[in-house]
């Protein structure tokens, strides 16, 4: 499994964690990807993180929703309510992201079931999210946990698959590329 970190600013406050801490913690663990995901800051408190992240980590660095950013970053995940937020049909809130951010960066969004996997097929998407795999306090009122019947549903995507939603660094999974792990887990 390749490391996806999740550097949630909530859970950074919330743990009184520096982003160089969770950087060190990423770093070390070999992750491929880290998502800065920051609900409830303004675009430019998100662009200077996202700048702070890019001088001490060159890997691929994603941010979550703020996808008018892009030149900060590698690429932009989007939730399925997210994807609503932007337009009402999430097929063209696709093409309107991918629109903007252009070919050359990553594009990722949720999943959390198989109708939604086979919707992600038929879009220009680099990688999907699916979970929550167990339950996690990060995100409330989940309420479609795959347990493990995440690999099995796995398979039905055509794209990379991250599992997300309480996954744990020593997770094993036959059909998911990245293990999502989030800032609550950093000691």
């Amino acid at each position: 499994m390749q490391l996806y970190a999740l550097c949630d600013q909530d859970l950074l406050d919330r743990h009184k964690l520096s982003l160089e801490k969770f950087v060190d913690f990423a770093k070390r663990h070999n992750a491929v990807i880290i998502q800065y995901r920051n609900k409830n800051a303004d675009v430019t408190f998100i662009k200077q993180q996202l700048i702070q992240l890019r001088k001490k980590y060159d890997g691929f660095l994603i941010v979550n929703d703020a996808y008018e950013l892009i030149e900060y970053c590698d690429g932009v995940h989007l939730g399925q309510e997210d994807l609503k937020s932007i337009d009402a049909d999430i097929f063209k809130a696709v093409k309107i992201v991918r629109k903007v951010i252009g070919s050359e960066k990553l594009l990722g969004i949720s999943t959390h079931n198989e109708k939604e996997i086979l919707e992600a097929n038929k879009m220009d998407l680099n990688y999907i999210g699916l979970g929550a795999y167990r339950d996690t306090t990060t995100k409330k009122d989940i309420s479609n946990i795959l347990g493990n019947s995440i690999d099995a549903i796995a398979t039905k995507s055509k794209h990379l698959v991250a599992a997300i939603g309480g996954v744990k660094l020593d997770d094993k999974f036959d059909n998911i590329t990245y293990n999502v792990i989030g800032s609550g887990l950093i000691k």
